[in-house]
């Protein structure tokens, strides 16, 4: 509850302006290709869920009607379809270093980190917990916060030795909260200023 967890979009191209989905390249055969090395499918999609260990906290109040008692994820989501991806330089015991391309809310997360640090720096000060506010943002409709209605984080995947495919039942991305997107993904240049106060 301390944490702001990240979840994954994809953007598409809509009528001249890129609207958000909820990220989740199960199917996407490329992707397949490169990250499991076949047809696939494979399991990649945003997460999402309550926890099993944390109660809802005060600030996650307005959307309990989803949550239920224990503390929901994720809390915001940001760019992180594999059509998107970024190159990564990294170094791997037992590999050689090298480029690659990475996807995933391990490209989602570094984003609202900066949108964050950005946020430390108009405020002058950190922020410290950001939790309460994004939630108030989603509920008054500030202009930084928008919500992601369509798309969802289901997974499907075959296993070894019988190469059944099993799928594990994930959520939809709706109008307000959900368990793949959280509140939404973000208008940076808005929410940098009204996280900050400003």
């Amino acid at each position: 509850p301390l944490v702001t967890a990240v979840g994954a979009t994809r953007l598409i191209l809509s009528g001249g302006k890129y609207a958000s989905v909820a990220w989740n390249d199960t199917d996407n055969t490329a992707v397949n290709e490169y990250f499991g090395g076949g047809a696939g499918p494979n399991p990649a999609a945003s997460g999402g869920g309550t926890s099993e260990f944390f109660a809802r906290p005060s600030y996650q109040d307005g959307v309990k009607s989803v949550v239920g008692a224990k503390r929901g994820t994720p809390d915001i989501a940001m760019s992180g379809a594999c059509n998107g991806a970024v190159w990564a330089y990294g170094t791997f015991a037992g590999r050689p270093p090298g480029w690659s391309l990475v996807c995933g809310t391990s490209v989602a997360t570094p984003e609202f980190a900066a949108i964050v640090a950005l946020a430390d720096q108009v405020a002058g000060h950190p922020l410290g917990l950001l939790n309460p506010r994004l939630y108030a943002h989603a509920a008054s409709h500030a202009p930084g916060i928008v919500d992601v209605t369509s798309g969802n984080n289901t997974v499907s995947f075959r296993q070894d030795p019988a190469d059944k495919l099993y799928t594990v039942q994930g959520y939809p991305a709706r109008k307000g909260y959900d368990l793949v997107t959280g509140v939404g993904t973000v208008n940076a240049p808005s929410l940098v200023h009204e996280l900050a106060g400003r």
